[in-house]
């Protein structure tokens, strides 16, 4: 049988799953579908998701809860707009908060970002951990620009924004919109640094630029159909399961199930000889 170039091995310890995940249908989809200009204005700031966003993120957390994906992440990184975030909690979250049996702290208070929507528990969740590196586009359009962590706080108790430095939005410039090339090169130095996690299985919540411009150059190395697959455009609240390779040695440790075998101590003696002893 010859040797095909079809397939490819990795060692188990220098993969990761990821689930990347686009946020729910938010206000500023609807208005920019109707009219793109209207990406530009000031009421559409830092975008909640609307009532259909909220109905598309009960149906992806009902099939995260089938398929098992519930049970499996560990870690849950979102960006720190409020679209993302709503998303984030109400597909991985416990649920509705219930003060006389579940003590946990809230995911999301009740009706945060005009949502109108119960308060959601993180009673038995993975981690939240807030992350600027996967934030959409930055610039310009004011959907796209944060409002201040302690307000999120406020919001949205148990998700962890100790990696953001700055209180304010720092980063989205009302001129000045992020090059493409500049998205692409975030994106791809923020999958690299989930290699400094210990986690295997991670989901990401962010934005379809974000995920648009980063899996285009992986596709770049691709086979052009596994490129084409990965160029294809994120549906609001769309779930993509990936395998995540480790081909630079980014990482060092092994697999828990690896055993390198071992030789007891004793000489190597016929077995008939042994029997006798």
């Amino acid at each position: 049988m010859e040797a095909s170039a079809r397939t490819a091995m990795y060692p188990q310890h220098r993969c990761k799953n990821i689930y990347l995940v686009r946020h729910a249908q938010g206000i500023h989809n609807v208005e920019g579908e109707k009219d793109h200009s209207a990406y530009m204005s000031p009421a559409l700031l830092d975008a909640h998701i609307t009532p259909l966003g909220w109905s598309q993120v009960d149906c992806l957390r009902e099939h995260v809860t089938k398929c098992g994906l519930d049970k499996k992440i560990e870690l849950v990184i979102v960006s720190p707009l409020l679209r993302t975030m709503q998303t984030a909690v109400g597909v991985f979250g416990h649920g509705s908060y219930m003060d006389e049996v579940n003590a946990s702290p809230l995911l999301m208070v009740e009706g945060a970002g005009h949502s109108g929507h119960k308060a959601i528990s993180s009673l038995n969740c993975p981690p939240f951990l807030a992350v600027e590196a996967c934030r959409e586009r930055l610039g310009v359009h004011p959907c796209d620009r944060r409002s201040s962590i302690t307000k999120y706080r406020t919001l949205f108790p148990a998700i962890d924004f100790s990696l953001i430095e700055n209180d304010e939005d720092v980063l989205w410039e009302p001129e000045v919109r992020e090059t493409i090339e500049s998205i692409a090169a975030r994106g791809m130095k923020f999958i690299d640094w989930l290699w400094t996690r210990e986690e295997k299985d991670i989901a990401i919540v962010t934005h379809s630029s974000f995920l648009d411009f980063t899996l285009n150059m992986y596709g770049k190395e691709c086979h052009p159909a596994i490129a084409e697959d990965l160029r294809k455009r994120f549906a609001n609240c769309e779930l993509r399961s990936m395998v995540l390779v480790d081909i630079s040695k980014l990482g060092s440790e092994t697999h828990t199930c690896n055993f390198y075998g071992k030789i007891p101590s004793g000489l190597d003696l016929p077995s008939d000889v042994v029997n006798k002893k």
